[in-house]
This record gives C-alpha cells, sequence and structure tokens, in this order.
C-alpha cells in the first residue's frame, strides 16, 4: 500500500489518498519522503513507499473517512478532554504564590493527537528489554550514591559530577526505601534513529510527570475512535496502575500492616496538577498538600477535622528540595516540616526517595556504560545520545570545536543551551567559560526523531515524534507500562530540547498471548491483602475549606444566574414603560444586584430621577455582572472561583464534574467590553446567563448524585445551606423591607419569587394576591420549601451534627439554635407591620439572621477549615467579599 507525502505543513488530498492504495509501484512518484526533525526514519511508510504493516489498520481509517472523518474524529477528541477536564498549565511548578485569575497564566487544555503513535510487538520487545535494565541501572547507581558510594571512592565516577549536582540532596544519605529497589519510578524520554533503533534523550527520576496523562489519553482515544481501537486491540496501560498502587503499598515500612498511602502534590498551580489528581483518583489514594500533613514525634500525620491520621507512604510530586522547609529549602512552602527527620527514623516512606533527582544529571549520562558493566556487568541495550565531558581532555577539546552543533549542558544545573542557536559572540563567550571551568560542562549529541502522521495542527501532516516510558518498582524487577505518552515535537530548535506541541497516545500492538488482554479500566479491586490500603480519605481542612468554598460558590453562581436573568427580562418589559409604578422593580433588582454582590451600581433604587438612570445603564451593567471577572461577586467571578476550587479536589469529584463545569466557563466567557448591538449583547447575556444557571443546576445534582456522603459532602453541603440563607436575607431585605405603592409592590415581589424559584408555589397557594406576610411564610418558615430559610436551618442542624466534630452544643450548632429560635420567635403577620414608611421588624430579623449565618461561617472557618492561600471567607461588601488569589 502507499500514501501520498505527508510532509510538515502539507495539506492532504483525499482523492490521492484513494488512489494510493492501488499498489506501491504505481503510485512512486506520490512519495517524496522527507527527514523529521534531526532524523530521516518514517513510522508510518518504508523506503518504498509503502505502509508499514504496523500502521494498516490506521490507514485504513484515513483512507476510509477522508478529511471528513479526519474531522470528526478530532471533534470528538476534543469534546472527551474538555468533557474530562484535561488541563495543563504552563506555570513553573516551583512558583508558590498563585497568580491572579485573567490576569496569569490559566490552565489551558490538553492537546491530544487524534492519531495514536502504533508501535509493533517486535520493537515493544526492545523498549521494554531496554527500559527494564535502565531503571535496574539506575537504581544501582542510586542505590550506590546514598549508600557505600563505591563509584566514587573506585574513580568510576568523578564526585564533582555528583556533589555540584542540586539533585544531589546530602540530608538524604542514609534513608532507605523498603524492599530491594531505591528508585521507586523511572520516566524515560526516547526516540527513533535513522536505521531504526532507539536512543534514550533524558531520564526523569525526581518526581516522574506524565503517567497520569498517558491513562487519561488511552481512555480519551479508546472512546473517540473505537472501531480503530478495537481493530488493533493495543495492549492496555492500566495494569500498570494496578502495579503501581500495589507498589505504593508494598513500600510502607515493614511494621505496618495496613498502611496509609497519599499523593503529595505542590497544588493546582502546579504544571501537571491534572496529571497528579488524575493518577491519584485511579490509584484510590488520596491528592493531599503539604497543608494536609504534619510531623508529630517523627512520625507522619494527615490532619482530619481536629484529629490526625498516620501516613505510611507518600508519592512525591513536590521536588525535593521542596519537601521540607526544615533541613532542606527553608523558604519552601510546599513541604512538610521535619518530613527529612521522620525518613530518617524509618517511620514513613516517601517515594520517589529525596535526592533521587541526581540520576536526571547530564554528567552522569557520560559513564552509565561503564557503570552498567561496573554495577549489572552488562551493556546498555538502549543507548544515549553521545555525551562528552570537558573534565576529560579528548573529549573536552570535541566538546569546544563543535559547540554549534551539540546541546550544552551545566553538570552542577542550569539551563541547556542549543548550539545551533546560538550567535558567534555567544559561542565564543560559551567557550571561555567551559574552558575556564571545565569540568561543570557536557555536550550532548542533538536527539534524533522519527517522522509519523499528526493530526494535531487540523491538517494530516507529518511531524517528529518521541516517547516518554514509565516503570515502577516491583520487588522482582521493575514492571513497564505498556505504552506510554508520546509526543510531536516542536520544529526545530524547540525539538532538540524536547519542547512539544502535542500528546500522542502510544498503541503497542499485541502480541498472541496478549490478544486477549483488552481491557481498558481498573479492576474494581485489588488484591485482598492490600484492600483496606488508603481507605482514609482527605478531610484534612484544606480540603474541607475547598469542598466548602465549592458548595458556596456554585450556590451564589446559581443564584447571580437567577438574579441577573429576571433583572434582564425586567429591563427589557420596561424599558419603553418607564413611566408607570411597575417599572420600579428595574432600579430595585439592579440595587439589589449592587447590595448583593457589594459593588456600586449606581443608584439605591428609590426616585424617579435613580429609576431613569438605572434604566438607561442597565445593559451595560448587566454586561459587566455576568462577564466582567475583575467585578466583585459577578457571576464569571463566581464560576471562576467554583472552578478553583474543584481543581484542587479533583480526587474528589466525579468525572461528570468537569464536563458541566466546562460547559458553564465557556458559557460565560465572553470579552469585558459589551459590543454595540444591544440585541447582540442581549442574545450573547441571555445565553451565558441561562447555560450557567443549568449548568449549576445539573452540578447541584451530581454531588448530590454522584458523590458520596461523607464529611467532605456534608461540608460543601454546610456551604451551601450558608450560601442560600444569605443571599435570601439579603435579597429579602432589599426587596421587602420598603414600602412601596401597591402596583410597584407586586412588581417588585413577583421578581423576587421568580428569582427564589418559588413563584409557582406562591401562586398556586395565594391565587396570585400580594401580601408580605404570606411571602414571609413561604420563604422564611416553610420547611417543605427547599428555597426557605426554615429549610436552610434545618439542613445545616442536620449537617453539623454529621460532622466528627458534632457535640450538640459545638459552637456552630449552638449559633444554628439562636439563629432557629430568633426564626420562631417571630410572626409573619407581625413582619408585615410598617412603621415609619418600612418594615423595620423584618429588617431586624433579616438583619440578625444574616449577621448569625455570617458568624456561623466564620467560626466554622475558625475552627475547622484552613483557607486556600490568597483568599479571605467574607460576604457582602467590598471589604468583605471572599476574594480570589492575588
Amino acid at each position: 500500500m502507499a500514501l501520498p507525502d505527508f510532509s510538515v505543513g502539507d495539506r492532504y488530498d483525499v482523492d490521492r489518498l484513494l488512489a494510493g492504495y492501488r499498489t506501491a509501484r504505481a503510485q512512486e512518484a506520490l512519495f517524496d519522503l522527507r527527514d523529521g526533525p534531526g532524523g530521516g526514519y518514517d513510522e508510518f511508510v518504508d523506503a518504498d513507499g509503502d505502509v508499514r504493516a504496523t500502521w494498516s489498520e490506521l490507514a485504513d481509517t484515513i483512507s476510509q473517512g477522508g478529511r471528513a472523518g479526519l474531522a470528526r474524529m478530532r471533534s470528538v477528541v476534543h469534546s472527551l478532554i474538555d468533557h474530562d477536564g484535561i488541563t495543563y498549565t504552563g506555570v513553573d511548578p516551583t512558583r508558590e504564590a498563585p497568580p491572579a485569575p485573567g490576569h496569569g497564566p490559566e490552565p489551558g487544555p490538553w492537546s491530544l493527537d487524534t492519531l495514536p503513535l502504533v508501535v509493533s510487538a517486535a520493537d515493544w520487545e526492545v523498549l521494554e528489554a531496554g527500559l527494564v535494565q535502565r531503571s535496574r541501572l539506575l537504581d544501582a547507581v542510586l542505590a550506590d550514591l546514598y549508600g557505600p558510594r563505591s563509584l566514587l571512592t573506585e574513580g568510576l565516577l568523578p564526585a564533582p559530577l555528583v556533589f555540584a549536582h542540586p539533585g544531589y540532596v546530602r540530608p538524604a544519605n542514609g534513608i532507605k526505601v523498603p524492599g530491594h529497589h531505591q528508585l521507586f519510578m523511572h520516566g524515560c524520554d526516547l526516540s527513533r534513529l535513522p536505521w531504526g533503533g532507539f536512543q534514550v534523550n533524558a531520564d526523569w527520576t525526581q518526581a516522574p510527570s506524565g503517567a497520569g496523562y498517558a491513562l487519561a489519553d488511552r481512555r480519551v482515544l479508546a472512546h473517540a475512535i473505537p472501531d480503530l481501537y478495537e481493530r488493533i486491540a493495543p495492549r492496555p496501560t492500566t495494569p500498570f496502575a494496578q502495579a503501581l498502587r500495589l507498589a505504593l503499598i508494598d513500600a510502607a515500612p515493614d511494621v505496618v500492616q495496613d498502611p496509609v498511602v497519599v499523593v503529595l502534590s505542590p497544588g493546582i498551580y502546579s504544571e501537571t496538577a491534572f496529571d497528579q489528581a488524575y493518577l491519584a483518583t485511579l490509584l484510590g489514594f488520596p491528592l493531599v498538600e503539604s497543608a494536609d500533613l504534619v510531623v508529630r514525634e517523627g512520625k507522619l500525620w494527615m490532619r482530619s477535622l481536629g484529629t490526625l491520621k498516620r501516613v505510611d507512604v507518600v508519592l512525591r510530586r513536590v521536588d525535593a528540595l521542596y519537601a521540607d522547609p526544615l533541613d532542606l529549602r527553608a523558604d519552601s512552602r510546599l513541604g512538610v516540616v521535619g518530613l527529612v527527620e521522620a525518613l530518617h527514623r524509618g517511620t514513613v516512606t516517601v517515594v520517589n526517595t529525596l535526592g533521587s533527582g541526581i540520576l536526571e544529571s547530564p554528567g552522569l549520562l557520560r559513564f552509565l556504560p561503564e557503570m552498567a558493566e561496573r554495577l549489572l556487568g552488562e551493556e546498555p541495550l538502549l543507548p544515549t545520545a553521545p555525551v562528552y565531558w570537558g573534565g576529560i581532555p579528548n573529549e573536552l577539546s570535541h566538546l569546544l570545536a563543535n559547540l554549534s552543533s551539540l546541546l550544552i549542558k551545566p553538570t552542577d544545573g542550569g539551563e541547556t543551551l542549543v548550539g545551533p542557536t546560538l550567535s558567534s559572540a555567544q559561542l565564543a563567550e560559551l567557550a571561555a567559560q567551559i574552558e575556564a571551568v571545565p569540568w561543570r560542562w557536557a555536550g550532548q549529541e542533538l536527539p534524533t526523531f522519527s517522522s509519523a502522521p499528526t493530526d494535531h495542527a487540523g491538517v494530516l501532516s507529518s511531524a517528529g515524534v518521541g516517547m516518554r516510558l514509565f516503570t515502577v518498582a516491583q520487588r522482582s524487577g521493575y514492571a513497564p507500562m505498556i505504552g506510554g505518552l508520546g509526543y510531536v515535537v516542536a520544529p526545530d530548535p524547540d525539538a532538540y530540547t524536547l519542547k512539544t506541541v502535542a500528546a500522542k497516545d502510544i498503541w503497542v500492538r499485541p502480541t498472541e498471548r496478549a490478544i486477549a488482554e483488552k481491557v481498558i479500566s481498573l479492576p474494581s479491586a485489588p488484591p485482598t491483602a492490600a484492600s483496606g490500603a488508603g481507605r482514609w480519605t482527605v478531610s484534612s481542612p484544606r480540603v474541607l475549606s475547598d469542598l466548602f468554598w465549592m458548595g458556596r460558590y456554585g450556590e451564589r453562581a446559581e443564584n447571580m444566574a437567577r438574579l441577573l436573568i429576571v433583572a434582564r427580562e425586567r429591563y427589557h418589559v420596561y424599558r419603553h414603560h418607564q413611566d408607570t409604578e411597575e417599572s420600579e422593580c428595574v432600579p430595585v433588582l439592579m440595587a439589589t444586584l449592587g447590595q448583593v454582590t457589594g459593588t456600586d451600581t449606581g443608584a439605591s433604587g428609590d426616585g424617579d430621577s435613580d429609576k431613569a438612570e438605572m434604566i438607561a445603564v442597565a445593559p451595560s451593567m448587566l454586561w459587566s455582572m455576568t462577564v466582567d471577572l475583575d467585578r466583585p461577586g459577578s457571576l464569571i467571578q463566581s464560576v471562576e472561583g467554583l472552578a478553583l476550587c474543584a481543581r484542587a479536589v479533583r480526587d474528589q469529584l466525579s468525572n461528570d464534574t468537569w464536563m458541566v463545569l466546562a460547559n458553564v466557563e465557556r458559557a460565560v466567557a465572553l470579552r469585558s467590553d459589551p459590543p454595540q448591538s444591544l440585541a447582540e449583547a442581549d442574545a450573547l447575556l441571555a445565553s451565558a446567563q441561562s447555560q450557567a444557571l443549568a449548568g449549576m443546576l445539573t452540578l447541584s445534582g451530581v454531588a448530590g448524585e454522584s458523590m458520596v456522603h461523607d464529611v467532605g459532602w456534608t461540608m460543601m453541603d454546610i456551604g451551601k445551606r450558608i450560601e442560600r440563607g444569605l443571599w435570601l436575607t439579603a435579597l429579602l431585605a432589599d426587596t421587602l423591607t420598603a414600602v412601596r405603592s401597591t402596583v410597584a409592590e407586586q412588581s417588585v415581589v413577583e421578581a423576587m419569587l421568580e428569582a427564589c424559584e418559588s413563584s409557582v408555589i406562591y401562586r398556586r397557594r395565594t391565587l396570585g394576591k400580594i401580601s408580605v406576610a404570606a411571602v414571609t411564610d413561604l420563604m422564611l418558615f416553610d420547611g417543605q420549601n427547599p428555597r426557605s430559610l426554615q429549610f436552610q436551618l434545618e439542613r445545616l442542624r442536620i449537617n453539623l451534627k454529621n460532622l466528627p466534630s458534632s457535640t450538640g452544643s459545638s459552637r456552630p450548632e449552638r449559633i444554628v439554635d439562636e439563629v432557629s429560635a430568633r426564626l420562631r420567635r417571630s410572626d409573619p403577620a407581625e413582619l408585615e407591620e410598617i412603621t415609619d414608611g418600612s418594615r423595620e421588624e423584618l429588617a431586624e430579623l433579616l438583619g440578625a439572621v444574616h449577621a448569625g449565618l455570617r458568624d456561623l461561617s466564620d467560626v466554622i472557618t475558625a475552627t475547622q477549615l484552613a483557607l486556600p492561600g490568597g483568599m479571605q471567607p467574607l460576604w457582602g461588601g467590598p471589604d468583605e467579599r471572599r476574594t480570589m488569589p492575588a
């Protein structure tokens, strides 16, 4: 079979593509095979232009579907990525100060190529054998460097390459991982050589990332192109997750019978936050941050509602130097004080072990063949791109003579320099630096990449590709992920530093033995011996705080969407009838929006001049309150706050959450300046507000039906009930306490009931007659109305009782009892009474309840929750609202 040229940037022709299947000889003229970046091996077609047997099913799929078929596949992949909330943040993972929303890097959608990278069974045998051997070698090197150091004492490895590298952690000397291996998890970047073999471009041993993305990519493509997936039947990647889970359990200190395992993350601003959270979810272990952990009496504990639970194993995704501010970097807020001490005592296991980053040193790469012979008695099965070290005279000469064609890497840490991109002056300056301190520099040959079909840019083309493969330590050796994280490299020269533009799922063709292994998801349970491992869910103050604020932000967004919809609809009804008494509801609603968000809308809602002004500025005000991220209390700010908290506790939430949340975020992501046309602006607002409301209702249903009703769900519901109570009391105070004409009051009350989703039941009970007493009876005292204040208080009482800290008379429970007692002493008829032109008793009651609910929130926050960094949990005015991180 033959196909036309897939050169980078060329748009393929469907007719030529179909014609290419006639015979290879008849179509030879169509081929213009070109080298990928630095190489020339084409994964897809051979030198004669024939499609390789490994790729035949994929070629058939492309041919049969044509351009339209590829577009459909691409659309499904993008949709699944969006629905699953697969993101990547281009942020330094060691950054400790979060960027301001709207003013810094935000998580963007993960770029996944529609077309997988297919690997033959024969090629995989070579890769697997070489990868496992390399993991064994690096493990032996790591054990020696933090143990007997025979490699140094025998002169096989120059000491400066070890001790000057930031990956060598002196306080880690003597720390051992239980079992037979010190290197727990290994990531390895490889590419194809021009003659068809493979070579290693980099090893990742500090805290390898990408395994979560690889597992998520497989899930996406298996659902997006099921027919092709069934035809090729690639070997599953999910057994690696099970192997990783069991290995983590097995890594616990020997005295532990039922180990608790956690995944330590730098937080949601980490570059690979999704990767960490998704992997934790698959493993079934809680995702924690430094605020969730504490060392007491030489042991590591997890905070949980005022109690501590012992932690036995930590899968570390925080760089080693940041892991303990006491013994390592004193300025770190990502680590746990005293963790190094606990490791030396052997009370906890951290993997990858502290100090494993030394294996990423470019200087060590130069001596790997010698170390393989010394430690394993073997020659490396997978070669490394040749490295030249300045500490060896003849290699120094080669390095200086070829600076313009090498990767130049400092052996004591620092940025890699790409020789071909440097000017003559830069090369001369670099040469002087190398000659001054030769041992600080190493040069590596530029990596070569094979080419393969890609669809990441929306057109079928050819691009350089590489692979990141993974292994995890077992007692008997190393278990590889069958497949891994493939990637499309960026164009030269970025490709040489392994920069990528899209991920690729790696499909390893099955051997005859493996054909039956068609597994897409993890087994429902691990072996019974480990069934109790990691059973503790995280209920630390940090996690509970994010769930609490998820409840508040979700309710706030729902309420804001309802009120904005009502205000916008009333504006269109009355903007041409400003002389009527009914039109007074527009300025009242606009003033209410200002009150509940704590922002100035320019009017109090009273007076004819005020009314005309507010109706005139309503369109721009409604736009700002919907889509302006910098406006406190806006709809988009509430949605962004919800998304921020949700990402921090991703492992607690179902996959459906991300599908809904992504749709809501897209709906409200309009530009901050409204269009010139009022009709266009209104159409955009109507869509954004209605989609946001629908999304919030859906999320509420997902939370109620898909989340386990544990302490985390309880705290989220507490946040929801407090927010609904605060919103209701603020709304009633702004709409009911002032006395208006009968016609105006009816218009205002009807709008308020609609915003509270209670207009239907009110009309059913009163036949539409407006009575403040009837309204307060429904909205304040009716315990059967899910929107009433009484209902919220009852739910709060039940939820607080279900918290582990409940005593029946705790401070939060007493506050709820006091507010409930105040409500019981009130009478709807008395609340309707007018004194000095206003309903003072109603205003006093609503003010007291509002203050009580704020006190309840403050007490819960102070006693049971820890605020996410840079946030303040307040309500109502400019100085009292909860703000996003800045």
